[in-house]
Protein backbone atom coordinates (compact mmCIF):
# COMPACT_ATOMS: atom_id res chain seq x y z
CA UNK A 1 0.00 0.00 0.00
CA UNK A 2 2.89 2.32 0.75
CA UNK A 3 4.36 1.60 -2.68
CA UNK A 4 0.97 2.29 -4.25
CA UNK A 5 0.99 5.69 -2.57
CA UNK A 6 -2.31 4.90 -0.82
CA UNK A 7 -3.57 7.71 1.42
CA UNK A 8 -7.02 6.46 2.45
CA UNK A 9 -7.43 2.70 2.67
CA UNK A 10 -10.65 0.74 3.19
CA UNK A 11 -10.10 -2.51 5.13
CA UNK A 12 -13.02 -4.93 4.74
CA UNK A 13 -13.70 -8.04 6.81
CA UNK A 14 -16.53 -9.67 8.79
CA UNK A 15 -17.44 -9.49 12.48
CA UNK A 16 -16.06 -12.94 13.24
CA UNK A 17 -12.71 -12.46 11.49
CA UNK A 18 -12.20 -9.01 12.97
CA UNK A 19 -11.33 -10.83 16.24
CA UNK A 20 -8.99 -13.39 14.65
CA UNK A 21 -5.23 -13.50 13.84
CA UNK A 22 -5.44 -12.75 10.06
CA UNK A 23 -7.06 -9.34 10.65
CA UNK A 24 -4.71 -8.67 13.55
CA UNK A 25 -1.73 -9.30 11.29
CA UNK A 26 -3.10 -6.78 8.78
CA UNK A 27 -3.88 -4.16 11.46
CA UNK A 28 -0.36 -4.47 12.88
CA UNK A 29 1.18 -4.09 9.45
CA UNK A 30 -0.94 -1.02 8.60
CA UNK A 31 -0.03 0.58 11.95
CA UNK A 32 3.66 -0.22 11.53
CA UNK A 33 3.83 1.55 8.16
CA UNK A 34 1.58 4.43 9.16
CA UNK A 35 -1.14 3.65 6.62
CA UNK A 36 -4.31 5.69 7.15
CA UNK A 37 -7.31 3.31 6.99
CA UNK A 38 -10.92 2.79 8.00
CA UNK A 39 -12.25 -0.67 8.83
CA UNK A 40 -15.59 -2.03 7.66
CA UNK A 41 -16.35 -5.28 9.50
CA UNK A 42 -20.03 -5.58 8.62
CA UNK A 43 -19.66 -7.97 5.68
CA UNK A 44 -22.36 -10.67 5.70
CA UNK A 45 -21.33 -14.30 5.28
CA UNK A 46 -23.11 -15.27 2.01
CA UNK A 47 -23.79 -11.60 1.08
CA UNK A 48 -27.11 -10.18 -0.13
CA UNK A 49 -27.90 -7.25 -2.41
CA UNK A 50 -28.59 -5.21 0.76
CA UNK A 51 -25.30 -6.15 2.43
CA UNK A 52 -23.48 -5.20 -0.81
CA UNK A 53 -25.32 -1.86 -0.83
CA UNK A 54 -24.34 -1.17 2.82
CA UNK A 55 -20.67 -1.74 1.97
CA UNK A 56 -20.99 0.39 -1.18
CA UNK A 57 -22.43 3.27 0.88
CA UNK A 58 -19.48 3.03 3.28
CA UNK A 59 -17.01 3.01 0.35
CA UNK A 60 -18.62 6.01 -1.34
CA UNK A 61 -18.52 8.08 1.88
CA UNK A 62 -14.91 7.14 2.57
CA UNK A 63 -13.51 8.29 -0.80
CA UNK A 64 -10.84 5.59 -0.56
CA UNK A 65 -7.90 5.26 -2.92
CA UNK A 66 -7.19 1.58 -2.14
CA UNK A 67 -8.95 -1.45 -0.66
CA UNK A 68 -7.86 -4.45 1.40
CA UNK A 69 -10.19 -7.46 1.79
CA UNK A 70 -9.33 -9.96 4.54
CA UNK A 71 -11.62 -12.97 4.61
CA UNK A 72 -13.32 -15.65 2.55
CA UNK A 73 -15.15 -15.19 -0.72
CA UNK A 74 -17.96 -13.23 0.95
CA UNK A 75 -15.54 -10.51 2.10
CA UNK A 76 -13.52 -10.36 -1.11
CA UNK A 77 -16.66 -10.28 -3.30
CA UNK A 78 -18.22 -7.53 -1.16
CA UNK A 79 -15.03 -5.48 -1.43
CA UNK A 80 -14.97 -5.89 -5.24
CA UNK A 81 -18.53 -4.57 -5.44
CA UNK A 82 -17.76 -1.65 -3.09
CA UNK A 83 -14.73 -0.70 -5.19
CA UNK A 84 -16.74 -0.92 -8.43
CA UNK A 85 -19.71 1.22 -7.38
CA UNK A 86 -17.62 3.76 -5.45
CA UNK A 87 -15.54 4.16 -8.65
CA UNK A 88 -18.75 4.53 -10.71
CA UNK A 89 -20.93 6.53 -8.27
CA UNK A 90 -23.69 7.47 -10.71
CA UNK A 91 -24.37 3.86 -11.77
CA UNK A 92 -27.52 2.10 -10.68
CA UNK A 93 -26.88 -1.14 -8.74
CA UNK A 94 -28.45 -3.33 -11.45
CA UNK A 95 -26.32 -1.76 -14.22
CA UNK A 96 -23.42 -4.18 -13.63
CA UNK A 97 -25.37 -7.18 -12.29
CA UNK A 98 -25.38 -10.15 -14.68
CA UNK A 99 -28.17 -10.32 -17.25
CA UNK A 100 -30.99 -11.35 -17.35
CA UNK A 101 -31.41 -10.19 -13.71
CA UNK A 102 -29.44 -6.97 -14.19
CA UNK A 103 -28.25 -5.12 -17.30
CA UNK A 104 -24.79 -6.77 -17.40
CA UNK A 105 -23.18 -3.56 -18.68
CA UNK A 106 -19.42 -3.64 -19.39
CA UNK A 107 -17.24 -1.85 -16.81
CA UNK A 108 -15.46 1.08 -18.45
CA UNK A 109 -14.45 3.11 -15.35
CA UNK A 110 -11.00 2.71 -13.75
CA UNK A 111 -11.13 1.00 -10.31
CA UNK A 112 -8.90 1.54 -7.28
CA UNK A 113 -6.26 -1.07 -6.34
CA UNK A 114 -7.63 -3.95 -4.26
CA UNK A 115 -5.45 -6.32 -2.25
CA UNK A 116 -7.20 -9.58 -1.37
CA UNK A 117 -6.03 -11.71 1.56
CA UNK A 118 -8.06 -14.95 1.52
CA UNK A 119 -8.57 -16.73 4.86
CA UNK A 120 -10.41 -19.75 3.45
CA UNK A 121 -9.25 -22.25 0.85
CA UNK A 122 -12.28 -22.22 -1.38
CA UNK A 123 -13.61 -19.50 -3.60
CA UNK A 124 -10.40 -18.42 -5.32
CA UNK A 125 -12.05 -14.98 -5.30
CA UNK A 126 -8.63 -13.34 -5.01
CA UNK A 127 -7.98 -14.43 -8.63
CA UNK A 128 -11.36 -13.84 -10.31
CA UNK A 129 -13.46 -11.03 -11.75
CA UNK A 130 -16.66 -12.31 -10.15
CA UNK A 131 -18.67 -11.15 -7.09
CA UNK A 132 -21.67 -13.26 -6.00
CA UNK A 133 -24.62 -12.25 -3.80
CA UNK A 134 -28.15 -13.33 -2.82
CA UNK A 135 -30.78 -11.25 -4.60
CA UNK A 136 -33.37 -11.33 -1.84
CA UNK A 137 -36.41 -10.27 -3.84
CA UNK A 138 -36.02 -13.19 -6.26
CA UNK A 139 -34.52 -15.61 -3.67
CA UNK A 140 -31.64 -16.51 -5.95
CA UNK A 141 -27.95 -15.85 -6.11
CA UNK A 142 -26.53 -13.86 -8.97
CA UNK A 143 -23.49 -11.65 -9.31
CA UNK A 144 -21.29 -9.25 -11.17
CA UNK A 145 -18.74 -10.63 -13.63
CA UNK A 146 -16.06 -8.49 -15.24
CA UNK A 147 -12.30 -8.69 -15.63
CA UNK A 148 -12.23 -5.10 -14.35
CA UNK A 149 -13.08 -6.14 -10.76
CA UNK A 150 -10.24 -8.66 -10.37
CA UNK A 151 -8.09 -7.85 -7.33
CA UNK A 152 -4.80 -6.14 -8.09
CA UNK A 153 -2.97 -8.55 -5.81
CA UNK A 154 -3.82 -11.72 -3.89
CA UNK A 155 -1.73 -12.64 -0.85
CA UNK A 156 -1.85 -16.42 -0.43
CA UNK A 157 -0.63 -17.09 3.12
CA UNK A 158 -1.62 -20.50 4.52
CA UNK A 159 -1.10 -19.27 8.10
CA UNK A 160 -4.33 -17.30 7.62
CA UNK A 161 -6.26 -20.55 7.17
CA UNK A 162 -5.25 -22.07 10.51
CA UNK A 163 -8.21 -20.42 12.26
CA UNK A 164 -10.69 -22.26 9.98
CA UNK A 165 -12.91 -24.81 11.79
CA UNK A 166 -13.27 -28.33 10.35
CA UNK A 167 -16.56 -27.91 8.41
CA UNK A 168 -15.40 -24.62 6.90
CA UNK A 169 -12.26 -26.40 5.67
CA UNK A 170 -14.48 -29.14 4.19
CA UNK A 171 -17.03 -26.86 2.50
CA UNK A 172 -14.33 -24.52 1.15
CA UNK A 173 -12.51 -27.54 -0.24
CA UNK A 174 -15.66 -28.78 -1.99
CA UNK A 175 -15.82 -25.44 -3.79
CA UNK A 176 -12.24 -25.96 -5.04
CA UNK A 177 -13.16 -29.50 -6.13
CA UNK A 178 -16.14 -28.28 -8.16
CA UNK A 179 -14.29 -25.27 -9.59
CA UNK A 180 -11.69 -27.66 -10.98
CA UNK A 181 -14.15 -30.31 -12.21
CA UNK A 182 -16.57 -27.85 -13.78
CA UNK A 183 -13.99 -25.73 -15.55
CA UNK A 184 -12.26 -28.86 -16.92
CA UNK A 185 -15.54 -30.25 -18.27
CA UNK A 186 -17.08 -26.93 -19.40
CA UNK A 187 -18.12 -26.25 -22.99
CA UNK A 188 -14.87 -25.68 -24.97
CA UNK A 189 -14.04 -22.04 -25.71
CA UNK A 190 -14.21 -22.58 -29.49
CA UNK A 191 -17.78 -23.90 -29.29
CA UNK A 192 -19.18 -20.98 -27.29
CA UNK A 193 -21.42 -18.62 -29.24
CA UNK A 194 -22.33 -16.03 -30.28
CA UNK A 195 -18.97 -14.27 -30.44
CA UNK A 196 -19.33 -10.62 -29.38
CA UNK A 197 -18.40 -8.16 -32.12
CA UNK A 198 -16.53 -5.97 -29.61
CA UNK A 199 -14.05 -7.48 -27.11
CA UNK A 200 -15.42 -5.28 -24.30
CA UNK A 201 -18.53 -7.48 -24.37
CA UNK A 202 -16.61 -10.73 -23.95
CA UNK A 203 -17.89 -12.53 -20.86
CA UNK A 204 -15.53 -13.18 -17.95
CA UNK A 205 -16.09 -16.90 -18.54
CA UNK A 206 -14.71 -18.20 -21.86
CA UNK A 207 -15.35 -21.97 -21.70
CA UNK A 208 -12.72 -24.66 -21.11
CA UNK A 209 -9.44 -23.86 -22.84
CA UNK A 210 -5.88 -25.20 -22.92
CA UNK A 211 -4.70 -22.74 -20.25
CA UNK A 212 -7.53 -23.26 -17.76
CA UNK A 213 -7.18 -27.04 -18.22
CA UNK A 214 -3.65 -26.91 -16.83
CA UNK A 215 -4.79 -25.08 -13.68
CA UNK A 216 -7.92 -27.19 -13.19
CA UNK A 217 -6.11 -30.53 -13.38
CA UNK A 218 -3.31 -29.32 -11.13
CA UNK A 219 -5.84 -28.12 -8.53
CA UNK A 220 -7.76 -31.41 -8.77
CA UNK A 221 -4.62 -33.44 -8.06
CA UNK A 222 -3.89 -31.34 -4.96
CA UNK A 223 -7.49 -31.74 -3.72
CA UNK A 224 -7.26 -35.52 -4.18
CA UNK A 225 -4.05 -35.64 -2.18
CA UNK A 226 -4.63 -33.07 0.56
CA UNK A 227 -8.32 -32.22 1.20
CA UNK A 228 -9.05 -35.13 3.54
CA UNK A 229 -5.83 -34.46 5.44
CA UNK A 230 -6.61 -30.73 5.77
CA UNK A 231 -10.08 -31.50 7.19
CA UNK A 232 -9.05 -34.27 9.57
CA UNK A 233 -6.00 -32.67 11.11
CA UNK A 234 -6.07 -28.91 11.74
CA UNK A 235 -2.35 -29.05 12.63
CA UNK A 236 -1.40 -30.45 9.21
CA UNK A 237 0.21 -27.32 7.84
CA UNK A 238 1.41 -28.99 4.65
CA UNK A 239 -2.17 -29.97 3.78
CA UNK A 240 -3.58 -26.55 4.68
CA UNK A 241 -0.89 -24.80 2.62
CA UNK A 242 -1.54 -27.01 -0.41
CA UNK A 243 -5.32 -26.52 -0.23
CA UNK A 244 -4.80 -22.75 -0.01
CA UNK A 245 -2.72 -22.91 -3.20
CA UNK A 246 -5.22 -25.26 -4.87
CA UNK A 247 -7.94 -22.69 -4.23
CA UNK A 248 -5.95 -20.01 -6.06
CA UNK A 249 -4.96 -22.40 -8.86
CA UNK A 250 -8.56 -23.49 -9.44
CA UNK A 251 -9.54 -19.80 -9.32
CA UNK A 252 -7.15 -18.99 -12.15
CA UNK A 253 -8.65 -21.93 -14.08
CA UNK A 254 -12.36 -21.30 -13.60
CA UNK A 255 -11.83 -17.52 -13.49
CA UNK A 256 -11.38 -17.61 -17.25
CA UNK A 257 -13.04 -20.93 -18.22
CA UNK A 258 -16.12 -20.64 -16.01
CA UNK A 259 -18.16 -23.17 -14.07
CA UNK A 260 -21.43 -24.79 -15.13
CA UNK A 261 -24.30 -26.80 -13.64
CA UNK A 262 -23.15 -27.51 -10.07
CA UNK A 263 -22.75 -23.76 -9.59
CA UNK A 264 -25.84 -22.77 -11.58
CA UNK A 265 -28.00 -25.13 -9.48
CA UNK A 266 -26.27 -24.13 -6.22
CA UNK A 267 -27.55 -20.57 -6.32
CA UNK A 268 -31.23 -21.40 -5.66
CA UNK A 269 -30.15 -24.09 -3.15
CA UNK A 270 -28.48 -21.29 -1.16
CA UNK A 271 -31.11 -18.66 -1.92
CA UNK A 272 -34.17 -20.72 -0.89
CA UNK A 273 -32.68 -22.02 2.38
CA UNK A 274 -35.30 -22.38 5.11
CA UNK A 275 -33.89 -23.28 8.52
CA UNK A 276 -30.57 -25.02 7.86
CA UNK A 277 -27.69 -23.82 10.04
CA UNK A 278 -24.37 -25.52 9.36
CA UNK A 279 -21.98 -26.75 12.05
CA UNK A 280 -18.93 -24.54 12.74
CA UNK A 281 -20.45 -21.37 11.17
CA UNK A 282 -20.88 -18.51 13.61
CA UNK A 283 -23.89 -16.80 11.97
CA UNK A 284 -27.30 -15.56 13.08
CA UNK A 285 -29.15 -16.52 9.87
CA UNK A 286 -29.95 -19.76 8.06
CA UNK A 287 -27.48 -20.54 5.33
CA UNK A 288 -26.22 -23.32 3.11
CA UNK A 289 -22.45 -22.77 2.79
CA UNK A 290 -21.54 -22.17 -0.85
CA UNK A 291 -19.22 -25.19 -1.20
CA UNK A 292 -21.87 -27.50 0.25
CA UNK A 293 -24.62 -26.15 -2.03
CA UNK A 294 -22.34 -26.79 -5.00
CA UNK A 295 -21.06 -30.27 -4.17
CA UNK A 296 -24.44 -31.85 -3.27
CA UNK A 297 -25.49 -31.95 -6.94
CA UNK A 298 -22.08 -32.99 -8.28
CA UNK A 299 -22.71 -36.77 -8.59
CA UNK A 300 -25.93 -36.17 -10.55
CA UNK A 301 -24.44 -33.37 -12.66
CA UNK A 302 -21.34 -35.23 -13.82
CA UNK A 303 -23.35 -38.39 -14.56
CA UNK A 304 -25.46 -36.11 -16.83
CA UNK A 305 -22.64 -34.16 -18.54
CA UNK A 306 -20.30 -37.11 -19.15
CA UNK A 307 -22.02 -38.00 -22.45
CA UNK A 308 -20.18 -35.10 -24.05
CA UNK A 309 -16.57 -35.44 -22.87
CA UNK A 310 -16.49 -38.91 -21.32
CA UNK A 311 -12.69 -39.10 -21.46
CA UNK A 312 -12.35 -35.94 -19.34
CA UNK A 313 -14.83 -37.26 -16.77
CA UNK A 314 -12.94 -40.56 -16.60
CA UNK A 315 -9.62 -38.75 -16.18
CA UNK A 316 -11.10 -36.74 -13.30
CA UNK A 317 -12.40 -39.93 -11.65
CA UNK A 318 -8.94 -41.48 -11.89
CA UNK A 319 -7.30 -38.43 -10.29
CA UNK A 320 -9.84 -38.72 -7.44
CA UNK A 321 -8.88 -42.34 -6.84
CA UNK A 322 -11.01 -44.51 -9.15
CA UNK A 323 -9.44 -47.58 -10.73
CA UNK A 324 -10.24 -47.10 -14.42
CA UNK A 325 -8.07 -49.88 -15.90
CA UNK A 326 -11.08 -51.93 -17.01
CA UNK A 327 -13.52 -49.02 -17.32
CA UNK A 328 -15.61 -48.52 -20.44
CA UNK A 329 -15.66 -44.97 -21.77
CA UNK A 330 -19.48 -44.94 -21.86
CA UNK A 331 -19.55 -45.53 -18.07
CA UNK A 332 -17.43 -42.43 -17.35
CA UNK A 333 -20.29 -40.46 -15.79
CA UNK A 334 -21.34 -43.24 -13.42
CA UNK A 335 -17.74 -43.88 -12.39
CA UNK A 336 -17.12 -40.19 -11.62
CA UNK A 337 -20.47 -39.93 -9.78
CA UNK A 338 -19.65 -42.99 -7.64
CA UNK A 339 -16.16 -41.67 -6.91
CA UNK A 340 -17.63 -38.34 -5.76
CA UNK A 341 -20.26 -40.07 -3.59
CA UNK A 342 -17.59 -42.14 -1.85
CA UNK A 343 -15.44 -39.02 -1.38
CA UNK A 344 -18.36 -37.12 0.23
CA UNK A 345 -19.45 -40.08 2.37
CA UNK A 346 -15.90 -40.39 3.77
CA UNK A 347 -16.07 -36.72 4.79
CA UNK A 348 -19.47 -36.90 6.59
CA UNK A 349 -21.30 -34.72 4.10
CA UNK A 350 -25.08 -34.33 4.60
CA UNK A 351 -27.02 -36.98 2.68
CA UNK A 352 -28.26 -34.85 -0.20
CA UNK A 353 -30.67 -31.93 -0.48
CA UNK A 354 -33.25 -33.69 1.74
CA UNK A 355 -30.77 -33.54 4.64
CA UNK A 356 -30.55 -29.74 4.41
CA UNK A 357 -34.31 -29.20 4.38
CA UNK A 358 -35.52 -29.67 0.79
CA UNK A 359 -38.16 -32.06 -0.54
CA UNK A 360 -39.56 -32.96 -3.98
CA UNK A 361 -42.16 -30.20 -3.49
CA UNK A 362 -39.32 -27.65 -3.70
CA UNK A 363 -38.03 -28.85 -7.08
CA UNK A 364 -40.12 -26.44 -9.26
CA UNK A 365 -38.81 -23.45 -7.24
CA UNK A 366 -35.23 -24.76 -7.44
CA UNK A 367 -35.55 -25.15 -11.23
CA UNK A 368 -37.07 -21.67 -11.55
CA UNK A 369 -34.10 -20.26 -9.60
CA UNK A 370 -31.62 -22.04 -11.88
CA UNK A 371 -33.07 -20.78 -15.17
CA UNK A 372 -31.75 -17.18 -14.90
CA UNK A 373 -28.20 -18.46 -14.20
CA UNK A 374 -27.38 -18.49 -17.91
CA UNK A 375 -23.94 -17.01 -17.32
CA UNK A 376 -22.92 -20.45 -16.04
CA UNK A 377 -25.57 -22.95 -17.18
CA UNK A 378 -24.79 -22.16 -20.83
CA UNK A 379 -21.25 -23.38 -20.19
CA UNK A 380 -22.49 -26.89 -19.48
CA UNK A 381 -21.11 -29.17 -22.20
CA UNK A 382 -24.59 -30.71 -22.48
CA UNK A 383 -27.59 -28.37 -22.91
CA UNK A 384 -30.37 -28.96 -20.39
CA UNK A 385 -34.17 -28.58 -20.41
CA UNK A 386 -36.33 -27.74 -17.40
CA UNK A 387 -37.14 -31.47 -17.22
CA UNK A 388 -33.42 -32.29 -17.09
CA UNK A 389 -32.92 -29.83 -14.24
CA UNK A 390 -35.90 -31.32 -12.34
CA UNK A 391 -34.38 -34.79 -12.72
CA UNK A 392 -30.97 -33.55 -11.51
CA UNK A 393 -32.48 -31.95 -8.40
CA UNK A 394 -34.49 -35.10 -7.73
CA UNK A 395 -31.40 -37.29 -8.09
CA UNK A 396 -29.58 -35.01 -5.61
CA UNK A 397 -32.21 -35.32 -2.84
CA UNK A 398 -30.36 -38.35 -1.49
CA UNK A 399 -26.71 -39.19 -2.17
CA UNK A 400 -25.93 -42.47 -0.44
Amino acid sequence: LQNLGARRVCLMTDKNLSQLPPVNAVLNSLAKYGINFQMYDNVRVEPTDQSFLDAITFAKKGEFDAYVAVGGGSVIDTCKAANLYASSPTSDFLDYVNAPIGKGMPVTVPLKPLIAVPTTSGTGSETTGVAIFDFKELKIKTGIASRAIKPTLGIIDPLHTLSMPERIVANSGFDVLCHALESYTALPYNRRSPCPSNPINRPAYQGSNPISDVWALHALRIVAKYLKRAIRNPEDREARANMHLASAFAGIGFGNAGVHLCHGMSYPISGLVKTYKPKDYNVDHSLVPHGLSVVLTSPAVFAFTAQIHPERHLEAAEILGADIRTARIKDAGFILADTLRKFLFDLNVDDGLAAIGYSKADIPALVKGTLPQERVTKLSPRPQTEEDLSALFEASMKLY
